[in-house]
């Protein structure tokens, strides 16, 4: 996800569980609260919303990014970390404000006032008090602060979460608007900030205002992509570049699968290659009129060839039982060659739990084909980011002023002196260099945690692996083939207020059980239709699709 060092997968759980929630509209249902916001949708309303874009040039990577066209940018790759840590901001942001900051935190929680915090407030002349809290309960604990309207003065609501979180509702109510500080060139008075994609700060924005500070922001946002054991295809001569078509895939299933000796070609990869088959990723919209995933016969022919795909016995028996937690350890022992996952998994942690299991371990990555290997082949893009922070709106315009400048501080890129101190701490400290790389000592280890300051602000996602300059390759050099063959959903990057009937038919659970069913070969797509007819109807799937196009469309255009 962003700025990876060996020790910085910590998003992987978080992604994993978010699932595909990042990948179409930013959903908030409405409930009893505060009026909603509907989402930005108008190319006038963007403009005068977001904030300019201007190109950080302090530090210049190994792996220069690539544009594949509006929006869509390549993560730089670093094959070392910069020696010339240079320092981007000038003196001290703050100016002696108290404030407090929650964060999510999956990992170990830090003691409170330890030498780490203490130095951060130094460089950032504040008093920043980090309160991280448990990310397995962040979506229940959130929702009991705002109800009792107790939010703290800088907070981070994961974009997944939007919905639990009633995001829509407690903007301008609860969360500040940034507007003033940020639309346009506003934003120049923080480069740092200046610096993140144009598409990330579109994921904080609400009913035509800016709300959200985002991290880890990505010009190459996609919900994931099929794996293969670059290793074993290259023993075996076999060059993953020939997979242009659903047909070369299945073919190669036959090749790989030796089940007598505990060998399959696939796990589950039903979520990474329906829109392969021209699906949309959940809306398109045909000759003006709003049509749906489950209506279309793209996504019955993608059912269909991985329900085939399961007869044929080319997917491991686990994978087709719901085991899905024991899939990367059949990766790495070989026992499924073909895999699926998000781009988190292709990392540092990733490649080292892969050799321990074979010294020969070497991931890689499919290209983005099409079914029929004819059309052009295409990946639908995600948000920007999901990772969104947000001040109080109690805060006074000076207050505001002062944590943007500490934000412009945390959003240093890769390797700079800024960075280095929000990551890693102190050096001699918390980290010495080790081979070039900083590296954690038992301070560092027990007080700088990934998931406390980068979570209120950070630079723009780059690719780094220190030790493993293959994997940086191989990831920049993927991103690289597959860039053009990015583009925006209906409704992309676009937050969206729905009705709680609505939304409850938008995660159309029944059609979804069925779905799941149906790719492990335990049910006919004939069945799935039948799920998609009860969901249409007694499911308020019908309701769905004309709230959406009355509220939605009709009213903010496509957001593509």
């Amino acid at each position: 996800m962003g700025n990876e060092l060996n020790r910085r997968s910590f998003l992987n759980a978080a992604v994993s569980a978010a699932g595909l929630v990042a990948m179409g509209p930013l959903l908030s249902a409405c409930g009893g609260g505060p009026a909603q916001r509907a989402g930005v949708g108008s190319e006038a309303a963007l403009k005068a919303v977001l904030p300019a874009y201007v190109p950080n040039t302090s530090i210049k990577p190994d792996i220069a990014s690539v544009a594949g066209g509006p929006d869509v940018l390549t993560n730089p790759g670093f094959l070392s970390y910069p020696t010339n840590r240079v320092a981007t901001v000038s003196g001290v942001p703050g100016k002696g404000g108290k404030y407090s900051a929650v964060t999510p935190l999956w990992g170990t929680i830090p003691p409170a006032d330890n030498a780490f915090y203490q130095a951060m407030n130094k460089a950032l002349g504040v008093q920043l008090e980090m309160k991280p809290a448990d990310g397995n309960t962040y979506n229940t604990i959130i929702p009991t602060m705002t109800a009792s309207k107790r939010l703290p003065d800088w907070i981070q609501l994961p974009t997944w979460w939007n919905s639990q979180m009633n995001v829509g509702g407690l903007v301008g109510n609860q969360l500040a608007d940034l507007t003033p500080y940020l639309s346009g060139d506003n934003i120049k008075k923080y480069p740092n900030l200046a610096a993140i994609p144009t598409s990330a700060w579109r994921t904080g924005a609400w009913g035509e205002k800016l709300y959200g500070i985002p991290s880890f922001a990505t010009g190459f946002q996609i919900a994931g992509l099929l794996y293969y054991r670059h290793d074993v295809f290259d023993a075996r001569g076999i060059k993953a570049d020939q997979v242009k078509s659903a047909d070369d895939l299945m073919n190669l299933g036959k090749e790989l699968t030796d089940a007598k000796n505990g060998v399959w070609a696939f796990d589950d990869i039903y979520r990474y290659v329906y829109t392969s088959f021209g699906a949309p990723l959940k809306w398109r919209v045909d000759n003006g009129k709003l049509v749906h995933l489950y209506e279309t016969e793209e996504f019955l022919a993608a059912l269909d060839w991985c329900n085939r795909l399961a007869a044929a016995g080319y997917v491991h028996p686990d994978a087709l039982a719901g085991d899905n937690a024991n899939g990367n350890t059949r990766f790495y022992g070989g026992k499924t060659l073909i895999t699926s996952g998000g781009t988190g998994a292709w990392n540092l942690a990733d490649s080292q739990s892969g050799k321990a299991a074979n010294p020969n371990f070497r991931r890689g990555g499919l290209n983005v084909f099409s079914a029929d290997g004819k059309s052009e082949p295409r990946v639908y893009m995600g948000a920007g980011a999901s990772i969104m922070s947000y001040l109080n709106v109690n805060l006074k315009p000076e207050q505001i002023e002062e944590c943007l400048a500490v934000a412009n501080y945390l959003a240093a890129p890769f390797g700079s002196a800024e960075f280095t101190m929000v990551n890693f701490g102190v050096e001699g400290t918390h980290f010495t260099m080790v081979d070039g790389v900083p590296t954690a000592t038992e301070a560092g280890k027990k007080e700088v945690q990934a998931q406390t300051y980068p979570f209120l602000a950070a630079a723009a996602a780059a690719v780094s692996n220190p030790g493993a300059d293959v994997v940086t390759k191989d990831y920049t050099s993927w991103q690289i083939a597959n860039v053009k063959a990015l583009v925006k959903p209906v409704f992309w990057n676009m937050n969206i207020s729905m009705p709680q009937a609505q939304a409850t038919a938008d995660a159309g659970q029944q059609v979804e059980d069925a779905i799941k069913d149906c790719y492990h070969g335990k049910k006919k797509v004939s069945e799935v239709k039948d799920a998609v007819a009860s969901w249409k109807t007694s499911g308020g799937g019908d309701k769905l699709i004309q709230w959406t196009n009355d509220n939605v469309l009709q009213k903010h255009g496509t957001g593509q």
